[in-house]
């Protein structure tokens, strides 16, 4: 073991320091919410109107996401199997700890304390999921040191970059391809531009797959594929809202499923389908839906957005990642600007049209409680006639539709630029010495930070590298 790399004393101070921080904290900020606060509860309340009811099936799902889906996915390379389940795992824990804290003082804080609640949890595992995606751009040449020191940085700057796009912007994003996958994508490709490894532009001898890393993976892609309706619907408005979220988010993923699988088999140079295509070009249209999951585009609408996003995402991973890792110095290692950056545009432009295509004849008086803002001002008698009809609206803004879709582009310019900016700064503090980062020899390989078992040998293994004449497979030992 590289002594610059060894985590005896790194990873306990680090994660020590954090929980002395955190203890502190929860001790004295945190308490709960009205739903969990036993003084609240009386012999009249009925026990199932409780939130969590309503709350955790949605957080079960998204749990499952985080930890076995974004898991397994990440464990795609031969050699780094521990490390991509393992660190998502590590990563993943402290990030919620941290941010029940950071969301909480912008979301949850009032008198003089942060409200606990199955809700806060929820909101939490969405800056979980922002923290994972940012992981995949620079997975395999990162140490879990530089995995918690990103958390830690990356969290504050979303709760804080979330929390002004919502009050001051106020814009739509049911699904969070702007707030999520847009913030997401452009943090992580900001570190990996910082991170930059020249040597590594031609590949690594062990940054390959293998039978059953893909097998792991593709499980991880189905695990993410069979709840994201749960995460695009989960914060919308209950009701017909929630309803068609969950509808176009099946729709999207399943049109970009068989799309990915017919690119996939007539773009290979053999015709036959590509692991790394199964494992994420077909999930691009529960992106592309998400800004726009709420709204009455229509299932076609849906349909053709998964179709969409899934080409555009396909084409990402076959053009543009070479492109930005040959003259952007951008080594996109999971490719999140395809998944994540360049679905997020689809979907934040769908989300745009669909507003401004919102009208009354459409949706008829609940247009003003799917697009809040647009309701009537306190005041207006408008507001006194739609709330007759609608018992319970809340004023809006008062905001006309190009007004709205305004303001839409405004989050999608602001947020790139924040997380732009926040993932260049990150990537400097990761980029220092004490950081544990391993050597361009020492990427993509388990044995520098796990005990393996016996019988594995990442120095000694034939590595399958081309086809003979007859379409076998040749292989050669990688010493390095």
């Amino acid at each position: 073991m590289n002594v610059s790399t060894s985590l005896r004393v790194r990873l306990p101070v680090l994660v020590l320091v954090l929980e002395v921080v955190i203890i502190a904290l929860y001790a004295v900020f945190v308490t709960y919410d009205d739903n969990a606060n036993a003084k609240l509860q009386n012999n009249e309340t009925n026990p199932m109107e409780n939130s969590l009811y309503q709350d955790y099936p949605f957080f079960a799902d998204v749990q499952v996401m985080i930890f076995i889906g974004f898991g397994c996915l990440l464990a795609f390379f031969r050699f780094y199997g521990f490390s991509g389940m393992v660190f998502n795992f590590l990563t993943a824990t402290f990030t919620i700890q941290w941010a029940i804290l950071m969301q909480g003082f912008f979301q949850f804080y009032y008198d003089g304390k942060i409200h606990l609640g199955v809700i806060n949890l929820l909101n939490a595992e969405f800056a979980c999921a922002v923290v994972l995606i940012s992981f995949g751009a620079v997975i395999g040449k990162t140490s879990p040191v530089q995995l918690l020191v990103m958390a830690l940085l990356e969290v504050p700057v979303f709760a804080v970059t979330e929390w002004a796009v919502l009050k001051y912007v106020r814009i739509n994003d049911a699904g969070g391809s702007i707030l999520i996958h847009l913030f997401a994508c452009y943090f992580g490709l900001g570190v990996t531009f910082v991170l930059y490894r020249p040597s590594l532009n031609k590949g690594h001898a062990k940054e390959i797959t293998s039978y059953h890393s893909d097998i792991l993976s593709v499980m991880g892609t189905l695990f993410l594929w069979v709840f994201w309706p749960s995460f695009n619907s989960a914060l919308t408005f209950k009701g017909d809202d929630q309803h068609r979220a969950i509808l176009h988010t099946f729709i999207g993923l399943s049109s970009s499923t068989i799309t990915a699988f017919a690119l996939s088999a007539v773009f290979s140079k053999r015709g036959k389908l590509t692991m790394a295509d199964i494992q994420n070009v077909t999930l691009a249209g529960g992106v592309t839906v998400g800004a726009s999951v709420d709204m009455m585009i229509f299932p076609v609408a849906a349909y053709v957005l998964g179709v969409m996003g899934c080409t555009a995402c396909f084409f990402g991973y076959k053009y543009l990642t070479p492109f930005l890792a040959r003259h952007m110095r951008i080594q996109d290692q999971c490719g999140i600007h395809n998944l994540h950056g360049l679905t997020g545009l689809i979907s934040s432009i769908a989300g745009i049209c669909a507003i401004l295509l919102a009208t009354e004849e459409i949706y008829g008086p609940s247009m003003y409680q799917t697009f809040s803002h647009r309701a009537p001002r306190e005041g207006d008698p408008k507001l006194l006639e739609l709330q007759r009809l609608i018992p319970g609206l809340k004023p809006g803004l008062g905001r006309t539709a190009q007004e709205q879709a305004v303001y839409q582009l405004v989050a999608v310019i602001s947020t790139i630029a924040a997380s732009t900016v926040g993932g260049l700064l990150t990537g400097l503090v990761m980029k220092l010495p004490f950081m544990a980062s391993p050597s361009d020899r020492e990427c993509f390989d388990d044995e520098l930070f796990f005990n393996m078992p016996s019988g594995f040998d990442s120095e000694g293994l034939k590595i399958p590298i081309s086809c003979d004449e007859k379409g076998q497979m040749r292989s050669m030992n990688i010493k390095v």
